[in-house]
């Protein structure tokens, strides 16, 4: 029974990482697909009066549909990156942007939606969107977090950051939380390492981590001298020891 369950235990290890590769793959070929298939539709009903054979060869054969539905759908995705890159490309999706700002339920989605894109698409240090650390969900752990925004509160003026806590291994999920700019411990990875670090569990990690603050002890607070407090006698003393006289 041992050697039969370790057997059957390593198969199961084994085969999980190839099913959820296989189920990610198989759900974009699925989306690729099924955005591309009536433009096949189109090109069927137009290459009709021409030969029907192969109009209904493309349209009726599974695999092959599949295949020009994927093979078109990457093409239009090449053809609006590079007109994008173009002058009549950005002028064409500006008014597309301008129209739908008119939109007020739409306008509001689109713009969230890019922005966090393009939070993700950015990896330089200059800006305020990189991999950090940020105590959650106590000082004692870490949470790997994307820094995607920074803010000034408005009463006492500390600098904020707006960081989004991703969860494994799912990252479409997870927190959206704001820190003192001076609590978040900054990493040298690159967005891609981070989102293979928590999509893995944890398992493709580097060898080293930056996990402490410079300055800060063990948990995490800065070094300081010890707080006092004045006793009616007018003698200092420390909170704690005033703390336990009463």
């Amino acid at each position: 029974m041992t050697h039969i369950r370790r057997n059957l235990l390593t198969g199961v290890v084994t085969v999980i990482p190839l099913m959820v590769t296989s189920f990610v793959f198989i759900f974009f070929l699925d989306l690729l697909s099924g955005i591309g298939r009536p433009k096949v539709i189109i090109l069927a009903n137009a290459v009709r009066p021409l030969s029907p054979e192969f109009a209904r060869w493309i349209s009726e054969v599974p695999w092959l549909s599949s295949a020009l539905a994927i093979s078109l759908t990457l093409l239009m995705l090449y053809l609006l990156g590079w007109a994008v890159t173009h002058l009549i490309g950005r002028r064409i999706l500006s008014g597309l942007e301008g129209w739908l700002r008119r939109i007020p339920f739409v306008t509001t989605i689109y713009g969230a939606t890019k922005r966090l894109v393009e939070a993700f698409r950015s990896d330089g240090i200059e800006t305020p969107r990189r991999v950090v650390l940020i105590e959650f969900p106590h000082s004692e752990m870490k949470a790997v977090g994307f820094h995607t925004h920074t803010m000034i509160d408005r009463e006492s003026g500390i600098e904020l950051a707006a960081v989004y806590v991703p969860t494994a291994p799912n990252p479409t999920g997870g927190y959206l939380e704001i820190v003192p700019v001076d609590r978040i411990i900054p990493q040298d990875w690159t967005v891609d390492e981070a989102m293979t670090f928590v999509v893995s569990g944890g398992t493709t990690a580097p060898e080293t981590i930056r996990f402490t603050r410079p300055g800060a002890s063990r948990g995490g607070h800065p070094r300081t001298a010890t707080s006092a407090a004045v006793t009616p006698e007018g003698l200092m003393c420390p909170l704690g020891a005033r703390s336990a006289n009463r």
